[in-house]
This record gives structure tokens, C-alpha cells and sequence, in this order.
């Protein structure tokens, strides 16, 4: 059973120091499918759902000095302008329990480049190592009830929808607890 990496709904977070920000880079999901998978986890009765947009987290919440948010961007910048857009292909359910008490949809084509593009954003300025194996998915159900956490799982079994992921978008949280899209980096490799 993969372990699960620290999501944004997943991170608990400590209050930053002044000189300190906390960020985390994604690939949102687009339309029509955002949409969907964000009712699908209000009604599965999750709290998150209407704060996080549904995602693939490529960067964990991290940390970070506010004085290296240029060298951070120009990171950022660097990575989109190698990758090259790619399909993402959703498909079918999977969790995390007992590690961690999360329902989420799986990755059945992208997965890969998904990997691959986290190993490269975690270099230079965002170089840092991950407390769980990296597995990329879409949260669908954190912290609820086992029966809610079932119906989830059962309920986008058979979910399938397919997308092409064109850049990278990066989040800061602010001061209030939501997280603010900074900026959005397209892929032009």
C-alpha cells in the first residue's frame, strides 16, 4: 500500500515566522471535472471542499524564506519551460487508511510525469526531502467518519474523466488560512 504525501489538506501548519512563507505548487483540475470532484467531497460531508480546489500536489506545503520568493519564481519558471503539457487520466478510487485517514481518485495515466516533474521542482531554491513516498493522486475524503470514507471510495469507483495538464500553479497560505493562488507557469517544453 503507497504512502501518502503531505497534502494541502493534509498539512497541519504552524504559524510562519515574519520572514517566513509557506507555498506549495499543484496541477489544479480543470473544468468541467473541478467542479464535480469539489461537490463530490461536499456531499461525502468534507469541510475542505470548498477551500482546496481539487489538485495533484506536485509540492508539499513548504516553508520557505520570504526573501527567496524571485529565486522561487525564476525555479518555477525554469521547471514549466522544460515540461512539456501531458495527459492525466483519472480513474477509480483508492485510500490511504490505515496510514492516513484519506479517499482519493487515482492517477491511471500521467502518474509518471507527474513524479518526475515533483523530483525536478524539488531541486535548487525548493530542494527538500518528503516525509512519505511520493504518490500522486486527487483527494476526495480526508478525516471523516469510516462510513463516509467508504462511500467515497465506493462512490467514484467507476469515475474515469481525462485532461491535459498545461502548467504549474503556485499557492502561498496566507495569514487567514486559505490558500492564495500566486501564480500560474505554463508548460512550454
Amino acid at each position: 500500500m503507497p504512502q501518502s504525501p503531505p497534502t494541502m489538506s493534509m498539512a497541519v501548519l504552524r504559524p510562519p515566522a515574519d520572514d517566513v512563507v509557506t507555498i506549495g505548487v499543484v496541477l489544479d483540475i480543470p473544468q468541467p471535472h473541478g467542479d464535480f470532484l469539489r461537490r463530490c467531497r461536499a456531499d461525502f460531508g468534507d469541510p475542505l471542499a470548498q477551500e482546496i480546489p481539487p489538485h495533484i500536489t506536485l509540492l508539499p506545503p513548504t516553508p520557505v524564506p520570504h526573501d527567496e520568493d524571485q529565486a522561487i519564481q525564476d525555479h518555477l519558471a525554469a521547471v514549466a519551460a522544460v515540461t512539456a503539457p501531458f495527459r492525466i487520466v483519472m480513474s477509480g478510487t483508492g485510500s490511504f487508511r490505515p496510514i492516513s485517514p484519506v479517499v482519493f481518485v487515482k492517477l491511471g495515466e500521467g502518474a509518471e510525469h507527474c513524479a518526475d516533474l515533483q523530483r525536478l521542482l524539488r531541486t535548487g531554491p525548493l530542494k527538500r526531502t518528503l516525509e512519505f513516498d511520493y504518490h500522486p493522486h486527487v483527494t476526495v475524503a480526508h478525516h471523516l467518519d469510516d462510513a463516509a470514507m467508504d462511500r467515497a471510495e465506493s462512490a467514484l469507483a467507476d469515475y474515469q474523466a481525462q485532461f491535459e495538464a498545461t502548467g504549474l500553479n503556485f499557492y502561498e497560505h496566507d495569514g487567514d488560512g486559505v490558500w492564495q493562488l500566486r501564480r500560474r507557469f505554463g508548460f512550454r517544453g
